[in-house]
């Protein structure tokens, strides 16, 4: 009763005891403290969280720890250089059809056409600049805009026109996989410049040994600069901030995992092209989601949508505009892979892209109920999938068994995740 009482006279334009006020405020919520309470705190806090439910990325790191150990121990060469060289390289492109399908995911629906627009992407880009000679910067726009314009597509029937996403993008799967083939032609294949643009985006590496370390040191720096100030503004705010232990505990394991990672690409080819674009596009995705209104009111819709409606949140905007990102991000995703593969062809888009390209942003920690995921869980996904994938390749297993395991880990990540769910609920928290 005596927080409702000082919450009450808080919210009077005088408060007889500033002081008392703001520290009932703050005992609103004892989990706000936490921070304030040093690593003591923190553990408590953990085992809540453990109690709760809120198991964050812990499940896909463990997981991903114990799939490096269990390779490393059956082939001494899926740890060297090389090979986690070529698995950094190889998930880009599903990586970013991923972020793509973080985006919507957090609505709690889902996009089954990325797979096919991301072919029809490799396939407009090649048909425009190998066949018709259109410079490949303008292609390149072209390309991504396909995949834009078919997101928006999609985004308009379900959110406009009222039809499930379900239906709408299986829809999408089938017409643009049948529109790559049309404009592909008879011959099916259209072979790339192996010295072009496209064919730069995962052939291109930073040989200067600086190129990687100084990212790493980018990275740590704008990381601690970004941490500390945050935390002065919070404490001009008088709100809870995190101890400068905390921030310095952060930053030294980001820099043991920044100048690691740096020092594998500098002993194999050096710092690849397409994982400094694939990080790139992680920041900035996440920045949006979690700094911007437009980030809040996606996680609204992925609450609620009716209260997200009458809260004044355009809906279908919303919806419209994320089906064309998730286009967009399926575009990109496509001419990372033709950029493998330095052509265009029938098979792109088919196969497992779609399944990993879900499986990636679910596995990752990106919940299928809607409200809650970020987009680094598509690096964590993919990173599990191609891994897998490296891996098993390495020790010459077949590819159904590829599919069998991988189908078992995702079967694994959704129990965790409705179980989670479940135990949120229970505790009060969803």
């Amino acid at each position: 009763m005596s927080i409702d009482k000082t919450s009450a006279t808080a919210d009077k334009h005088t408060v007889e005891n500033p002081e008392a006020a703001a520290g009932a405020d703050v005992a609103i919520d004892p989990r706000l403290l936490v921070r304030e309470q040093g690593f003591a705190g923190y553990l408590s806090e953990f085992k809540r969280k453990i109690r709760a439910g809120d198991l964050g990325s812990i499940p896909v790191v463990i997981g991903l720890i114990v799939i490096w150990a269990i390779f490393a121990g059956l082939n001494e060469n899926f740890l060297t250089a090389g090979n986690l060289s070529d698995i950094a390289v190889a998930m880009v492109g599903t990586g970013m059809i991923a972020v793509g399908i973080v985006f919507v995911l957090l609505l709690g629906e889902i996009d089954l056409s990325v797979g096919s627009v991301s072919g029809v992407a490799g396939a407009t880009f090649a048909v425009l600049n190998i066949t018709h000679g259109m410079a490949e910067w303008l292609a390149l726009i072209l390309a991504i805009l396909t995949g834009a314009v078919a997101g928006t597509i999609h985004g308009f029937f379900f959110a406009r026109v009222g039809v499930p996403a379900f239906a709408v993008t299986l829809a999408g799967l089938l017409f643009w996989n049948g529109f790559m083939l049309q404009i592909l032609g008879s011959n099916g294949t259209i072979n790339l410049d192996d010295s072009g643009l496209v064919a730069k985006l995962s052939g291109y590496y930073f040989s200067d040994v600086a190129a990687a370390y100084g990212l790493a040191v980018v990275a740590v720096v704008v990381f601690f600069l970004t941490s500390f100030f945050d935390n002065r503004r919070r404490e001009a705010a008088g709100v809870p901030s995190r101890p400068v232990s905390e921030i310095v505990v952060r930053t030294v394991l980001l820099a043991v995992i920044a100048f690691a990672a740096a020092a594998v690409f500098n002993q194999n080819k050096g710092l690849p092209l397409a994982v400094v674009l694939f990080l790139a596009v992680l920041v900035i995705t996440d920045f949006v989601l979690r700094r911007t209104a437009y980030g809040r009111k996606i996680f609204a819709l992925g609450g609620s949508i009716e209260a997200s409606r009458r809260a004044g949140i355009n809906v279908t905007g919303v919806r419209i505009s994320v089906y064309a990102i998730s286009g967009t991000f399926a575009a990109i995703g496509g001419l990372f892979l033709a950029s493998k593969i330095t052509a265009a062809n029938q098979g792109a888009g088919g196969g497992d892209l779609l399944m990993n390209a879900i499986a990636a942003a679910v596995i990752g920690g990106t919940s299928l109920f809607g409200g809650r995921g970020r987009t680094w869980n598509a690096l964590l996904g993919v990173l599990v999938i191609v891994s897998i994938q490296y891996g098993l390749a390495l020790e010459g297993i077949a590819s159904p068994v590829q599919y069998m395991i991988t189908g078992g880990v995702l079967l694994a990540t959704v129990v965790i995740d409705a179980v989670t769910r479940k135990t949120q609920k229970s505790a009060g928290r969803a």
